[in-house]
């Protein structure tokens, strides 16, 4: 078999091992390094080749941003800073019709500008937003959906994970990247807030909560200013140590999320919110995520290798080239493989493997990687939402843990979202600007 030959099959043989379940590091490395043997018929190739994927990875710096944001996001959590600032939302909010439903979108927006996490969104949501919004009367599908939706939010409002990884993959800057996604992240939890009320008018029987107004000013009576901004305080501190520090260029991303890691720390432990069982479950956590994505990031650097190697990503690029397609319509390709691959893959392995095989044709079309990183992580993203894979659906249905709710119900409930998620990312390809207008001034 030629290397092209082996290249193509390769692919396709990674995607059939991880629909059938198969660990995904394990499918991605695994078929690489056979790939590589078999390209070059000698096996100290392809070992060296995995021990410099190996090396190159942990030895690189700006992978230690991935186990210190975990580390803030989980402590934040611990916290209790989700249901903090979940309750300021509901009490700017509960006024307008399904408002409950735009406070869930806010405080995600919120939560996700200090975890970074999707996953951690979905967890933390399910248990706090959902059992108040049925208790203010909406729907229970209409309750998991906007949980499910406004999720995603964690993985484009920065610091995410996704982006960090996407800016390894194409040897972007981090800083650059999470600069790029803060008008994105707006601009889709705005359109979110927007399905919302479109839905709560049209669809009112899906919707419900028709005596949330009632309900919510008996709670929320006695709140005072002072109350609410205690609740919101120690969100802003993060945001301003994080955030403000990478915008404001004090820091690096990897200080900042130190420095993240450390204010959850004290913002914790003066809440009384953790105790030292509580960090040591934090600290083996965090200690998980970090060993999944770096081994996960390994596999990916084995696979791009493989790829050189093959020759197949400029054969790839070589032939769209030769289709004498327009920018748009490579897009448009590309974002229906992203749909497609999103209904069995997670954002993660999507950003992995389809990545490397159109950077060789975007370089014809001087495309900004930054911008094309934002458009790949909001199309990946919309798999979250979407059968048969959907994992923000999954963590919903097992942290519900309620037998009432189907999986179907979830899914059904976030399907105005993903269409939302598509407008979005529709608009993010026709406007290129949208995503790089703030790195012009970094």
């Amino acid at each position: 078999m030629s290397g092209i030959e082996v290249g193509i099959a390769s692919v396709i043989l990674i995607v059939l091992l991880i629909y059938t379940g198969l660990y995904i590091p394990v499918a991605l490395g695994l078929v690489s390094f056979i790939g590589v043997w078999i390209i070059r018929d000698n096996v100290d190739i392809a070992v060296a080749l995995l021990s410099e994927s190996i090396a190159d990875t942990v030895s690189e710096l700006v992978f230690a941003t991935v186990p210190l944001f975990a580390l803030m996001g989980l402590i934040v959590s611990k916290a209790g800073l989700g249901k903090d600032v979940y309750e300021v939302a509901n009490f700017v909010f509960y006024r307008i019709r399904g408002g409950l439903g735009i406070a869930t979108v806010a405080a995600n927006a919120i939560f996700a500008s200090i975890t970074g996490s999707s996953i951690a969104s979905a967890s933390v949501f399910t248990r706090v937003a959902v059992p108040e919004m049925r208790r203010f009367g909406f729907k229970s599908r209409f309750t998991v959906g906007v949980v499910a939706g406004s999720s995603v939010l964690g993985m484009l409002i920065p610091p995410s994970a996704m982006l960090i990884i996407y800016a390894i993959v194409t040897e972007q800057s981090v800083g650059q990247m999470f600069v790029a996604g803060i008008v994105p992240g707006l601009i889709l939890a705005t359109a979110f807030a927007i399905t919302i009320l479109i839905l709560s008018y049209l669809l009112p029987n899906f919707v419900g909560g028709s005596d949330s107004k009632d309900v919510a000013a008996e709670d929320w009576a006695h709140l005072t200013i002072l109350d609410l901004v205690w609740k919101v305080v120690p969100v802003i501190v993060l945001v301003l140590v994080v955030l403000g520090g990478i915008y404001g260029g004090v820091v690096t991303p990897v200080e900042a999320g130190a420095m993240g890691s450390l204010a959850a720390l004290i913002i914790a432990w003066s809440k009384k919110a953790l105790s030292w069982r509580d960090l040591w479950e934090v600290l083996v956590e965090t200690g998980h995520i970090t060993a999944a994505i770096l081994f996960l990031i390994i596999a990916a650097s084995m696979y791009s290798r493989m790829l050189g190697v093959a020759g197949l990503p400029t054969l790839f690029g070589e032939w769209l080239v030769g289709l004498n397609m327009s920018l748009p319509a490579i897009m448009a390709m590309y974002v229906v493989l992203m749909l497609l691959l999103g209904t069995i893959l997670d954002t993660a392995s999507i950003i992995l493997i389809v990545v490397p095989l159109f950077l060789a044709a975007l370089d014809s079309f001087g495309v900004d990687l930054v911008w094309f990183g934002i458009v790949t992580v909001v199309g990946a993203e919309i798999g979250l939402l979407t059968p048969p894979l959907g994992i923000s659906c999954f963590v919903i249905k097992s942290t519900i843990n309620d037998p009432d709710v189907s999986l179907a119900d979830i899914f059904t409930g976030a399907f105005p979202f993903a269409v939302t998620m598509l407008l979005v990312l529709i608009l993010l390809i026709a406007y290129p600007q949208l995503s790089i207008y703030l790195v012009q001034y970094m």
